[in-house]
């Protein structure tokens, strides 16, 4: 996936494209696969890079959502659980099984937890996992020994999915260009273009990396741009009424020690009604995650003060080692793209479902959802846009479409198990280079082989994109992650054939955003 060959097609199609979509996120990525597979002409631009924004920041979890469940919103939770069991068998290398234990400190969460799970399962039909289980106090200290054992009564075990969410958002992109697709990175839509009727024919947008403007002809276009969906809404028609409420999630990442069992805990009621889970992840513990109303979408939203407070606090309550703010690794925070309705009380509250609107233009407009349901909101809008463009229909093949780097069994104790097939080419650089085996810091797995194949193979353009999407360290270790930043950049400056000028900018923008990861 080399991004000058992909730019030379847009400049060399002369002919209207099928499926523009704008936005490469996880709905974004999601709908230019369906567009892609199904046959039709697919381009796919992105601004900034492929889940630059909310689609990096997750919990980290494929899941049918507990929570939704409480709430009684059980078509959603039946449809994430359907698409859940799907994503584990096409992208086995990515998502795996991870059990939960709710620990049980009141009389009365033990039976209602145990029935609960016992419908979570069900729900899941033939596409489950393992089957739930009610633990005694003495097996939940087993599972999990840090818990606060004083007060414990036992605790309910279930099963759902984890994954690596930008890992999945770069084999997304290339699974597009599998499919005959062109995904962009760095290309900012700029206006859409209409014709005398007022119907959209097209997009101008421009390259950010050199600063040249294309114009794009299209059938028809699709707006997919999570946080940022009323700002093509605005192209489209000024004045619009705005449909995207964010809400801000943070997640605190800590050292394994804090959740040493292969367990996570999943807390069903915090103190402002969300659920809270501590996860292991990439030999780290995930703690999150708040619910916070945003007013103003950010590419790179900042954990707030008392954000941090509720989850050290939280944490705290759950683990025997209470975390101090030097304990933590890295804080991200990511923006949710909910869309508003008009009763709901608190962001909590408002549906994960997902909402397809078609303007007057034709603009087809994908907003809400989650990554667990990505593949089949791509569904839901292609069949909607292919009914705008007048495209010929044609069936979804994406249900058991193989995503790229499809491997049924990988090594998870080898951090490069995240590349999936692709590993085997990825080792040829090594043989080809013994010095591309080396690590670029103490503190992480990562070596240097990773930065030049995600240059040559996954149009890594930034040492940002590598440090927090191609590989996780910023999320890890953000302080570990400034201390690999020059050698990435000498690394990729050597792919690009820049300077040491272009090296010394580019830790200078990293840093500009690693210094937010950090706790003071």
């Amino acid at each position: 996936m080399k991004r000058t060959d992909l730019l030379g097609q847009v400049s060399e199609y002369n002919d209207y494209w099928d499926v523009v979509v704008i936005g490469g996120g996880a709905t974004g990525l999601g709908v230019g696969i369906d567009a892609a597979s199904r046959g039709y002409k697919t381009l796919l631009l992105e601004m900034h890079d492929f889940a630059k924004g909310t689609s990096s920041r997750s919990t980290k979890l494929v899941h049918g959502g507990v929570r939704y469940l409480q709430q009684g919103d059980v078509s959603l939770v039946i449809e994430a659980l359907h698409e859940r069991g799907l994503l584990i068998q096409n992208a086995p290398h990515l998502v795996s099984h991870q059990s939960f234990i709710v620990p049980s400190y009141e009389w009365w969460n033990g039976p209602f937890y145990g029935v609960g799970m016992k419908v979570y399962d069900a729900l899941a039909g033939k596409l489950g996992i393992n089957k739930s289980k009610n633990l005694s106090k003495e097996k939940t200290l087993e599972k999990i020994p840090t818990l606060e054992p004083d007060g414990l009564r036992g605790g309910v075990m279930y099963y759902d999915g984890q994954f690596d969410d930008s890992r999945l958002a770069i084999n997304l992109a290339q699974t597009i260009q599998d499919e005959g697709g062109t995904p962009l990175n760095y290309m900012k839509v700029t206006s859409l273009k209409k014709n005398g009727h007022g119907l959209i024919e097209g997009v101008e947008a421009r390259d950010m990396l050199d600063g040249k403007d294309y114009e794009i002809n299209a059938r028809v276009v699709v707006n997919a741009t999570g946080i940022f969906a009323d700002e093509i809404l605005e192209m489209d028609e000024e004045g619009h009424q705005n449909i995207i409420q964010c809400a801000q999630g943070i997640h605190i990442v800590l050292d394994k020690e804090f959740l040493p069992g292969d367990s996570a805990i999943m807390v069903p009621h915090t103190d402002d009604g969300r659920v809270l889970f501590a996860v292991p992840w990439h030999d780290k513990v995930i703690v999150g995650t708040t619910d916070t109303p945003i007013k103003e979408p950010a590419l790179e939203p900042v954990a707030l003060e008392e954000e941090v407070e509720f989850l050290l606090r939280h944490a705290a309550q759950y683990l025997t080692k209470n975390p101090k703010r030097s304990d933590v690794k890295s804080v991200f925070a990511g923006l949710r793209p909910l869309v508003k309705p008009a009763d709901a009380k608190s962001t909590s509250e408002i549906s994960r479902s997902h909402h397809i609107q078609v303007s007057e233009s034709g603009l087809v407009t994908i907003a809400g959802g989650k990554w667990t349901t990505y593949r089949k909101m791509a569904e839901d809008t292609v069949d909607r846009a292919a009914l705008v463009a007048g495209l010929e229909v044609k069936e979804c093949p994406t249900k058991d479409l193989r995503i790229h780097g499809w491997l049924k069994n990988v090594d998870r104790d080898d951090h490069l198990f995240v590349y999936g097939s692709d590993k085997v080419a990825l080792m040829k650089l090594i043989e080809e280079n013994e010095s591309l085996a080396e690590q670029l810091h103490p503190k992480l797995p990562y070596i240097k082989a990773e930065v030049v194949w995600a240059v040559r193979n996954e149009m890594a353009q930034t040492i940002e994109d590598f440090l927090s999407r191609r590989t996780r360290a910023l999320l890890l270790d953000a302080k570990a992650s400034l201390e690999m930043a020059p050698e990435v950049g000498r690394l990729l400056a050597k792919e690009f054939g820049k300077d040491e000028d272009w090296v010394k900018q580019e830790v200078k923008e990293y840093k500009q955003i690693a210094k937010n990861y950090i706790l003071e």
